[in-house]
């Protein structure tokens, strides 16, 4: 029997942007607040796979091969908690078209090669702190920085000595619009 990994597609966020997020982060919030999410583990998740086989990663795989998407930018200008899951994040307030039709587009083939996709509307975010579940004080705006996003990819989580990690697995190129 082959083994299940737990797998998601997602946004990487540039080195210099998890280091712009992760300062502003420890300025702006207490360190009750909940658990920072390591700055090597800042994405956006695109479509959550769950547990995945080896045969079912590759074809998922296979498919993200085959999608041409746009490149786009996002402005993240957006925070909030949600205290059931114990999450504070940082989103959009304007989402892109390309974004939302990617993430659509790979959440569909998720639902259709067996993988569970949530019936909540899809909140393109990235995670700042977890274990937030107590009232969070938010800061009143946020730097509003900027993520161009020219690839996605797929990731593993690993949980390992009490520490996640997410290591990308697989990287695919988003298409640069070609001017008129």
């Amino acid at each position: 029997m082959s083994e299940s990994r737990r797998l998601f597609f997602a946004l990487p966020l540039p080195t210099k942007l998890q280091k712009q997020v992760i300062k502003w982060r420890a300025d702006s919030f207490e360190a009750e607040a909940g658990r920072p999410v390591a700055a090597a583990n800042l994405h956006l998740t695109l479509a959550f796979l769950g547990d995945v086989s080896d045969a079912k990663a590759r074809v998922l795989s296979g498919i993200a091969s085959r999608i041409t998407s746009p490149t786009f930018s996002l402005t993240l200008d957006d925070l909030g908690h949600w205290p059931r899951p114990g999450v504070v994040w940082l989103g959009t307030r304007r989402a892109p078209l390309a974004l939302l039709q990617l993430a659509s587009l790979l959440r569909s083939h998720a639902a259709r090669n067996g993988c569970y996709q949530s019936t909540l509307p899809f909140h393109p975010h990235v995670s700042l702190l977890r274990g937030a579940t107590r009232p969070v004080a938010l800061p009143a705006s946020t730097p509003e920085w900027q993520l161009d996003a020219n690839e996605f990819s797929l990731y593993e989580s690993q949980y390992h000595q009490g520490r996640t990690r997410y290591q990308c697995l697989q990287s695919w190129p988003l298409v640069a619009s070609s001017p008129c």
